[in-house]
């Protein structure tokens, strides 16, 4: 059971907690909050990883870690568990460089977007929970010619714009 809090269209809680994977469903101008993290190397290359095939939605696509914030949590607090759960990865609340807030009306939530600026090697990132099976380092150029190719999750807000503005952080 994942539990969500539900947010108004103000981002105020509204008391009300549903299950993700409930037949509850969002009503309208009910919101819920997801996170994403952007990881960026000295080299100024983005950290992708790969979507297990047995996920539900996109399968075997690209992306970076982002998920769902769970009862009680901010979007801080959900990106380091994402970090920690899907890439076995530590890092530090001092670490995360808050970029921006997006709402998807369509997808009712609210996105908070964070900036990762730290070398990792390979050898130090672990699939522990089995929904990640791969990762790689990229250029800004690899990331938008996967995007034109719909090989990384459409779900990504991030793009070159962002980039040039992320790697002045």
């Amino acid at each position: 059971m994942e539990l969500w809090d539900v947010y108004d269209i103000n981002r105020n809680k509204t008391g009300k907690v549903i299950d993700r994977h409930s037949n509850d469903r969002l009503s309208a101008g009910e919101y819920h909050l997801v996170t994403e993290a952007i990881i960026i190397n000295s080299r100024n290359e983005i950290l992708l990883t790969k979507r297990a095939s047995t996920k539900q939605k996109y399968p075997l696509m690209w992306e970076c870690t982002c998920g769902s914030c769970i009862k009680g949590e901010n979007t801080l607090q959900a990106i380091l568990r994402e970090l920690k759960e899907e890439l076995g990865l530590n890092f530090r609340e001092n670490e995360a460089n808050f970029y921006k807030t997006l709402r998807d009306d369509n997808a009712k939530d609210f996105k908070d977007i964070y900036i990762f600026k730290k070398d990792i090697e390979y050898k130090d990132i672990s699939f522990t929970d089995k929904e990640v099976i791969d990762c790689r380092w990229v250029t800004i150029e690899e990331f938008e010619k996967m995007k034109s190719e719909n090989i990384i999750v459409s779900t990504i807000d991030f793009n070159k714009e962002d980039y040039e503005k992320c790697i002045k952080l």
